[in-house]
């Protein structure tokens, strides 16, 4: 028994206003609290299709109460949920049960206790084990740094349905965006990283590696995608949806078909002339910002060798130069914890990434800690 597909949010929202709310005011009248689909899961970046109804999808929200309120009736809502809440909503199961070893979430019916998306949890609580820190308390450089990107997306987008106390949207609000030096330093690093590799697709066409060279390539657009994205102050998500939230770019319609045709080109030449005219488009976005002063957005051999490059490494000096802050500006050119690592095993923890966060940017208390 499943319903018309209908996007994650709109449903959740539906579901907090047309069938949770209800049981609050009748059972609860005058809890504070807020109601929300934020987190992981694809409906909260507005990604969802019929296909994320297989799992980890459902009719959910989130809860938050204050600590008092939490320590008084956290237990108990949850419980009263499973006693009142309708069996289907919208022609969906409430019932969402863990299936397999994983732990993954499906629809399922039933006849016994009701298994409902709702959680309810104490708001600093639950931001702190999703993100690694408080942003109710001080918010440091260090915590920006060692938080991905994809997870700051999933406590900035979503939806609030309510927020009786306000805190959420402050939040929410609060880690909208990266403060703006760190925000340069951001784009320096990743304009770093595409210096590194924009020589090796030729590199290794020219001894006869085109499956390599179409690697780099590869490499190099999802690294300009990611940095489009940091431009236009978004958030860049993780692999599946990178590509998705490029696309939501305006400037998506003049790069697609370039980075589409670099993908597909099966000779090295073809491939660096198309990373070439994108990374000259994606270099005048830098000069529109105005955050340096103009930088020459036209590539040019890659020192002797017969490559054509842009020389990424300039606008990675300017944009450094131009952070006010000492403590910024000092520090490695390797960028957030997302820049340096993909692994999903470190990012998706919060301590591990912290860790090697820790181990980039303060290597003398990594030492002494693994002591």
């Amino acid at each position: 028994m499943v319903g018309d597909f209908i996007a994650g949010a709109e449903l959740s929202r539906r579901f907090y206003l047309d069938a949770v709310l209800p049981v609050l005011r009748q059972e609860l009248p005058g809890l504070v609290h807020a109601a929300a689909l934020i987190g992981g899961g694809s409906e909260v970046l507005g990604f969802d299709t019929e296909r994320s109804t297989d799992h980890n999808w459902g009719p959910r929200v989130q809860l938050f109460l204050g600590e008092r309120d939490f320590r008084e009736h956290g237990a108990a809502i949850p419980e009263l949920l499973a006693e009142r809440l309708p069996r289907i909503f919208l022609g969906f199961p409430t019932n969402l049960e863990p299936v397999g070893a994983g732990g993954a979430l499906h629809m399922r019916m039933g006849s016994g206790p009701l298994h409902h998306g709702v959680v309810v949890a104490e708001l600093g609580d639950w931001l702190t084990r999703h993100l690694g820190f408080d942003p109710l308390g001080e918010v440091t450089d260090f915590d920006w740094l060692a938080t991905p990107a994809q997870t700051l997306a999933e406590v900035t987008r979503g939806a609030v349905f309510h927020d009786g106390s306000g805190l959420l949207n402050r939040v929410r609000e609060r880690l909208t965006w990266y403060p703006d030096d760190l925000w340069r330093y951001l784009l320096a690093c990743q304009w770093q990283r595409i210096s590194q590799e924009e020589a090796f697709t030729g590199r290794c066409g020219e001894v006869g590696d085109e499956v390599g060279s179409a690697v780099v390539a590869g490499r190099l657009v999802r690294d300009l995608m990611r940095l489009c994205l940091l431009m236009k102050r978004r958030y860049p998500p993780y692999a599946k949806w990178l590509g998705s939230a490029f696309a939501q770019l305006p400037v998506a319609a003049e790069l697609t078909p370039v980075f589409t045709a670099a993908l597909a080109a099966t000779s090295w030449r073809d491939r660096e002339h198309h990373l070439a005219t994108a990374c000259e488009a994606v270099a005048a976005m830098h000069n529109d910002l105005g955050l340096t002063e103009e930088i020459d957005p036209r590539t040019r051999p890659y020192h002797e060798r017969p490559f054509q490059v842009l020389h990424a490494e300039r606008f990675a000096h300017a944009l450094r130069e131009s952070i006010s802050g000492d403590a910024v500006r000092a520090l490695p050119l390797v960028g957030s914890v997302d820049q340096f690592l993909d692994s999903t095993d470190v990012l998706c923890d919060h301590e591990r990434r912290r860790a090697a966060a820790h181990a980039v940017y303060e290597p003398e208390r990594a030492e002494t800690a693994a002591r």
